[in-house]
């Protein structure tokens, strides 16, 4: 029997519909590229216009010789790899492998595994996008020239095992000069001063603001006892009262980068572990009487454009569920950035119906916690505003000017559903007081600091700069950050990037003879030009000699010129119990490790574990910090395997007084840490 043949990247995706399509279709999944640029060589003819020589991916031909046999078979065959440029172009090799007519409409795409989004695009097939190819194979090859041209020359130069990308290069240029300027940061020491004040038998606070009408700044600790003293022989009177309603609008549904912000920030996932999730939860997944069905819709998108369907639906669910009161008359429309290839809608919950706690039982822990940040973010896009009473009140001091505010929620709104986490109440009662009103001064407060340098990176204000500055995309950031600390070009301290030595040499050398590779202008401009080859308005072949030509000139100059960079090993201070040579820290494959100084006569190896500064409950010795096989941390017995202790919680060093198991640390977000006894059976906690 003939049958429509349907190709798919996942094995996931292909399950879920399955389960929509009948039996007139057939499911193939090509588990992603079935043709790539060769790993072994360049793979690019810089002597014929840049011609990418793709080949059949190792271990793909099984795959691909199936899914030629199916489509032989086939009275149709449908192209439905994921909608953005990648997928495009995986579709256009599959076109070509299988020799399907170039114009035929064999292209559908959906941005969400549903069955009627599935349907609607079959109906919809339209010929391959090759605007849109031709813009994923320009990254492809800028990408390679960079890379296998760069990484041999740090080899050569630095270190075996280097690695320097277009975009990569950028970010890790970001947090080092993030560092440096930590690093130069000298603290400048100001005084802020704040006045309890009464009136009516309440008190309040106001802070002095400004001196004869102008903004002051209280440099030291002479200039404040000068305000001090004359604030103390002031009278105190109200100049101006003033009193809004003031409205505050929910965020936008999340796009990639915002998502991988937040879940960063909320649930404490790595970006990586926010796109697998994320995933999953796109391509599909057993919901009871439901049957298989995907939750949430396109997980790369840079778009916060929503369908109308999705809008109505939401704003009917939300006038069931919190009152006609939280629905606006109209759907929220939120403004795209102009940057974005807005291809997609923003990532929203196939239906708003399906709520988190309807479905908890079917989805992973991960899985809900993700599901339920998207689902709450997306019904609160689509609420009313928030609205507060605030009141903010000038006070008359002599010369000096104070200011006293105060601000409480009225409606909750959005915060009904999804709170911000943002301190927009102001907790400062203020007293019903009138302007010319004298109040009494009950206390000065006075308070030193000091200026404090930038932060450095988290991963979630990476991402925020990387978008803000247009390097990269949605789906490049997780890869980006996952190669600068596989190389060890930084390493995470508390959540936050510190760069290595190793770090600094690669971007000092990168930015004195690359200057355009590493520039975040140049880079972004090359974004830029890779939007308008997906519109059509250039030619992709032009765009990449136009950036190699200058860049070789570059490469064969920086061969010549730069010399052996050399980077001594730091000594672990310890020496070698079995010939008595120094140790050293060394870099492999699986992170740091102490090695013996002699090799190769001596080839003794240990492994680098962090002490805690806590003994262990069962044998006294201390505890270390391991990291598991999928780079979960958890603490064991310095002395296994004689002792087997281990937890995933970080042990106290003390023992259950109920029952005699090790007590470890816990926290909960909204809460101090606390202690709780690992044994899951006792529930003995303590502060």
């Amino acid at each position: 029997m003939s049958y429509t043949l349907v190709i798919v990247e996942s094995a996931a995706k292909a399950k879920t519909l399955n389960k929509f399509l009948g039996k007139n279709y057939k499911i193939k999944a090509s588990v992603g590229h079935v043709k790539d640029l060769p790993k072994s060589k360049l793979g690019i003819d810089v002597e014929n216009n840049f011609e990418p020589q793709y080949i059949t991916i190792r271990g793909k031909g099984d795959i691909l010789k199936e899914i030629k046999d199916d489509a032989a078979k086939a009275k149709k065959i449908l192209l439905a790899t994921d909608p953005d440029r990648e997928g495009e172009a995986i579709a256009w090799h599959l076109q070509n492998a299988i020799k399907i007519e170039p114009n035929s409409a064999c292209r559908i795409e959906f941005n969400e595994i549903t069955k009627e989004a599935v349907k609607g695009a079959i109906k919809n097939s339209r010929p391959i996008d090759m605007d849109k190819v031709n813009a994923q194979q320009a990254r492809r090859v800028l990408d390679r020239l960079v890379g296998y041209n760069l990484s041999p020359l740090l080899w050569a130069k630095v270190r075996k095992g280097l690695s320097a990308g277009r975009v990569q290069s950028v970010a890790m240029r970001l947090i080092c000069e993030r560092e440096e300027e930590i690093n130069n940061f000298v603290p400048q020491e100001y005084w802020s001063i704040e006045a309890i004040l009464n009136a009516k038998k309440q008190d309040f606070i106001a802070r002095v603001a400004n001196f004869k009408g102008k903004k002051i700044t209280i440099n030291n600790e002479a200039e404040k006892n000068e305000i001090m003293d004359n604030l103390n022989k002031a009278n105190y009177i109200v100049n101006k009262i003033d009193k809004r309603t003031k409205q505050k609008r929910p965020n936008p549904p999340f796009i990639t980068s915002t998502l991988q912000q937040e879940a960063s920030k909320r649930l404490n996932f790595y970006s990586q572990r926010t796109m697998r999730v994320a995933q999953e939860l796109y391509e599909g997944l057993e919901i009871g009487k439901t049957g298989t069905i995907g939750l949430i819709t396109y997980l790369r998108t840079d778009s916060v454009r929503v369908a109308d369907t999705a809008s109505i639906e939401t704003l009917d669910f939300i006038k069931e569920t919190y009152g006609n009161e939280y629905a606006p008359k109209s759907p929220n429309i939120y403004k795209t950035n102009k940057s974005s290839q807005d291809a997609h809608e923003a990532i929203r919950p196939t239906s708003v119906a399906r709520t988190p706690d309807s479905i908890k039982e079917y989805l992973t822990r991960d899985q809900f916690r993700l599901y339920k940040l998207i689902w709450e973010r997306f019904v609160a896009s689509q609420m009313k505003a928030a609205t507060f009473d605030t009141i903010s009140v000038e006070i008359e001091a002599g010369d000096y000017g104070l200011r006293a505010s105060s601000s409480q929620i009225k409606f909750l709104g959005y915060k009904k559903v999804y709170s911000d986490n943002e301190e927009d109440e102001v907790k400062n009662p203020i007293p019903d007081i009138k302007v010319q009103d004298k109040l009494k001064l009950v206390e000065l407060k006075p308070e030193q600091h000091f200026t404090q340098p930038p932060p450095r990176f988290t991963e979630a204000s990476l991402i925020k700069t990387l978008e803000e500055k247009n390097i990269g995309r949605p789906s490049t950031y997780a890869p980006i950050i996952d190669t600068i600390l596989k190389r060890y070009y930084v390493e995470r301290q508390n959540k936050q990037f510190v760069p290595t030595e190793l770090g600094f040499i690669v971007v000092d050398l990168l930015k004195e003879n690359f200057s355009d590779v590493i520039d975040i202008d140049f880079t972004a401009k090359m974004e830029e030009d890779l939007d308008l080859i997906a519109e059509g308005q250039l030619e992709w072949k032009q765009v990449i000699s136009d950036f190699y030509l200058p860049f070789k000139v570059e490469l064969d100059k920086a061969s010549e010129l730069i010399e052996k960079i050399e980077i001594k090993d730091e000594e672990a201070g310890k020496d070698c119990p079995d010939c008595g040579k120094p140790m050293l820290i060394k870099y492999g494959r699986f992170g740091k490790f102490m090695a013996c100084s002699g090799f190769p006569d001596c080839r003794h190896t240990e492994a680098i574990n962090e002490e805690i500064g806590v003994k262990c409950p069962e044998c006294g010795s201390e505890i270390v910090a391991l990291k598991s096989k999928k780079g979960r941390k958890f603490y064991g017995c310095s002395k296994y395997p004689d002792c087997d202790f281990k937890t995933w919680n970080k042990p106290t060093g003390q023992k259950c007084p109920e029952c005699g198991d090790a007590m470890v640390e816990k926290s909960v977000k909204g809460q101090e840490p606390f202690a709780i006894c690992q044994n899951g059976e006792c529930k003995y906690t303590k502060a």
